[in-house]
């Protein structure tokens, strides 16, 4: 269990970390949904900061427990309202996207809280 723990935990981080940069260098990919949903351009870097703060705080819970779990959570939170903004915006065809970064997410809680 604890193999599983650190590739899942690392593997999401680098990937929700790959999404915290694309959003700090305006990939557009990233940006287009943005402004469809009507996310506010001044939310961008908080929203990116988040994404970044929550994948190296994955990185951190590998030594420090309590670190990882928080950070675990907090992008719990994250992808929840990323995934109800996309259906405020009614823009289901996209609810799927923070859906998935949500999945990996959630397996390393799971797999960190059962070690």
């Amino acid at each position: 269990m604890t193999t599983a723990y650190y590739v899942v935990a690392v593997a999401t981080a680098l990937w929700v970390g790959f999404s915290g940069f694309s959003l700090f260098t305006r990939q557009k990919f990233v940006v287009e949904p943005l402004e469809q949903y009507g996310v506010p351009r001044s939310w961008w870097n908080p929203l990116a900061f988040a994404k970044s703060a929550g994948a190296v705080g994955l990185v951190v819970g590998l030594f420090l427990p309590a670190v990882g779990v928080a950070a675990a959570v907090g992008l719990v939170l994250y992808f929840l309202g990323a995934a109800a903004t996309t259906v405020r915006a009614r823009s289901y065809n996209t609810t799927a996207f923070p859906l998935l970064y949500l999945a990996p997410v959630v397996a390393t809680l799971v797999l960190q809280l059962a070690r």
